[in-house]
């Protein structure tokens, strides 16, 4: 292995968890050129994260080559031969053993270190029970909800425990984008067939973020091929998406159809204990030593997924060795108290009102006219009720932030509101749905 890199992988090493750095840095692979460093990604996905979240990082840990920062580049492949991306469709053939088989599977996304929680037994459980059962009964399994809560994790989960189960199984787990892209070079020169041969092919097809087929129709109807193709062969097929299906705009209804022929589970955000248990397993890891009371004001203060966790964490650790001193309570406020100001000042009536008009698909004109459409009032009257539950505003300001409104109109409209939840467990879902959304 080259030096550069070495003293480089030092650098970085410091810079990010050592569960971060085993499960992406650590898989690199580096060749040294004069004055530039070749890096090589086993496959896809690692390349794609690395290039979002840590290549200026390590571009930043390189030594300096007279004066001049050393030239970086990153292919996918071993360190052998680069693999031009821009190429036309560029997946293996279907045929070639499967040793030589690119899945994309992230080594650390295991049911092992999948910290379970309240939020997701229902999809954990959906899991293990397609990975012990593939091509049967839930098929497909499709799972939703919002960034960073674990779908992803459970889909990896799935294809590892399978290989182990079935090593033979040729498993791919792909983003809808990079389905997306293939399928275009494929087109444009002329290798369809190939990625149809491909992709008909598998035994297992993990597709994360469907919803980035919206609005692409030629995509649509070739993963519709595909989609049919494998599951009439009792191939399973595992899908996540941030919405549930029938809620994913401009996707063909026959999309939906299937989508939703399996099962479909939740994964929501983890409640207060499971997210102090993520924090501590977390934490473990590293290893730093986190005191349980400090791990319970972090979760109190980061509500929303795992990853937000992992980098209030992250910017923790980072506080405390900068300072030398030990994390504690008080320690944690001082360095989270910038995401704490933050999250206050997104919690607006502008942003409730964005907020309510994208849940119930209306116009903010709308939201804030005098129409009386109970399509329009409902909508007004729940966002009025969380303006005032939510934000300092008095019922005036409230009011006239809702197109001039009077301040008996936002009385009416929480007491409203009040009423409903009692009496109507869709006002009530939907109450609790927007309250996580706005608060998380």
């Amino acid at each position: 292995m080259s030096k550069v890199w070495d003293e480089c992988l030092d650098r970085v090493r410091h810079e990010v968890t050592e569960e971060e750095f085993n499960a992406w840095i650590r898989p690199l692979q580096a060749v040294e050129q004069g004055d530039s460093i070749d890096l090589f990604a086993p496959n896809s996905l690692i390349l794609e994260h690395i290039k979002e979240h840590h290549l200026s990082l390590i571009q930043s840990s390189l030594p300096f080559r007279n004066d001049m920062m050393m030239e970086l580049a990153i292919y996918v492949g071993g360190d052998a031969a680069r693999v031009d991306e821009s190429r036309a469709f560029s997946g293996p053939d279907i045929d070639l053993p499967v040793e030589h088989f690119e899945n994309n599977l992230n080594p650390y996304f295991t049911f092992d270190n999948f910290v379970l929680g309240k939020t997701t037994q229902l999809a954990e459980a959906a899991s293990r029970q397609v990975a012990s059962n593939p091509g049967h009964g839930y098929n497909p399994l499709f799972i939703y909800g919002a960034t960073g809560l674990g779908k992803t994790h459970l889909m990896h989960a799935i294809g590892h425990q399978l290989l182990k189960d079935s090593p033979s199984s040729r498993i791919l787990y792909i983003r809808s984008q990079n389905f997306v892209n293939d399928m275009v070079n494929a087109i444009q020169h002329k290798t369809i067939n190939k990625f149809q041969k491909y992709f008909h092919g598998l035994d297992v097809l993990l597709i994360d973020d469907i919803q980035f087929f919206a609005g692409k129709d030629h995509s649509q109807e070739e993963f519709f091929n595909t989609y049919n193709i494998l599951l009439e062969s009792g191939k399973q097929i595992i899908l996540t998406s941030d919405k549930f299906p029938k809620e994913i705009d401009n996707l063909e209804d026959r999309l939906k159809s299937r989508f939703g022929s399996g099962l479909t589970v939740q994964v929501e955000p983890p409640e207060l204990e499971t997210r102090v248990a993520i924090l501590m397993n977390k934490a473990e890891k590293i290893p730093l030593d986190l005191p349980q009371d400090a791990a319970f004001e972090i979760a109190k203060l980061v509500k929303s997924n795992v990853r937000e966790l992992e980098g209030a964490l992250n910017n923790i650790r980072a506080n405390s060795q900068l300072t030398g001193e030990p994390i504690t309570v008080d320690s944690v406020r001082s360095a989270l108290r910038e995401l704490i100001a933050v999250h206050s000042r997104l919690i607006s009536i502008d942003n409730i009102q964005k907020i309510i008009s994208e849940y119930y698909n209306i116009s903010l004109s709308d939201l804030l006219s005098r129409s009386r459409s109970r399509s329009i009032v409902r909508p007004r009257q729940i966002a009025m009720s969380l303006a005032k539950k939510l934000t300092e505003k008095s019922l005036p300001e409230i009011g006239k932030a809702f197109g001039g409104k009077d301040h008996t109109t936002v009385i009416h409209a929480n007491r409203k509101v009040a009423e409903l939840l009692e009496s109507d467990p869709k006002i009530n879902d939907d109450y609790k749905s927007l309250l996580k959304k706005l608060t998380v």
